[in-house]
């Protein structure tokens, strides 16, 4: 691990009605890590996951993504910090119905100004990195949930990004899937990408070096190890 990926400063996040979702919030992602935020519903999990991953702005405080101030951006340069450091998974797989998987993959470079060829043909490199490879022509009702969700995990790695972002990843799988696809992130981490995973299930976050707890907005505990 060497340095911030991800810095957050006294961050709050507010919404109308006077709910804080983050009450100052201060916490860094290192290049490298793999960490697991952990709490119940309505912790303040996936507000943190939104700021990390430039979805959202805070309130107040600062968010630091690969060394930029977010808020100093303008859309066509967080579009940019997006496409080169980000990749999002979430719970509901979010793939196109009726399209292969390739396509469904090379959808995460649209726009990373990159010809439809060559989107097709990383879309395959990154479908047999994630064990799809025999797979690629075949479309979301035709796969299982594992599969599904290696499909939108290779999506979220097609460009390469320096960290990933996965939102309850396993929340829609049978016990056998969720722990293969929880091998496929440790499996990511190892070749170098930084894997954050937001989760309820603390059993999950146990076994993950780093785990970040979270309770009404705060962070209550920071372990290591």
């Amino acid at each position: 691990m060497s340095g911030g990926l991800v810095t957050l400063e006294r961050v709050t996040k507010s919404y109308a009605g006077g709910v804080t979702a983050l009450d100052d919030v201060s916490l860094t992602i290192g290049r490298g890590e793999l960490a697991a935020i952990v709490g119940p519903s309505g912790s303040g999990k996936s507000t943190l996951l939104n700021l990390a991953g430039t979805l959202d702005g805070p309130s107040s405080g600062t968010v630091t993504v690969a060394g930029k101030d977010v808020a100093r951006l303008s859309d066509r340069d967080l579009s940019r910090l997006r496409a080169a450091e980000l990749g999002f998974v979430f719970q509901q797989f979010h793939l196109a119905p009726g399209v292969s998987a390739v396509d469904n993959v090379a959808d995460g470079l649209l726009y990373a100004d990159v010809a439809r060829p060559e989107r097709r043909h990383r879309a395959a490199e990154a479908l047999e990195r994630v064990g799809l490879g025999h797979r690629t022509g075949h479309r979301p009702h035709e796969m299982s949930g594992g599969e599904r969700q290696r499909v939108a995990i290779a999506r979220a790695i097609v460009g390469g990004p320096s960290l990933l972002l996965a939102d309850e990843p396993t929340g829609n799988l049978d016990s056998a899937s969720g722990a293969a696809v929880m091998d496929l992130l440790r499996d990511l981490h190892s070749g170098g990408t930084t894997v954050v995973v937001i989760t309820h299930d603390r059993d999950i976050a146990a076994a993950l070096p780093r785990r970040i707890v979270m309770r009404d907005g705060k962070v209550v505990d920071d372990a290591v190890g």
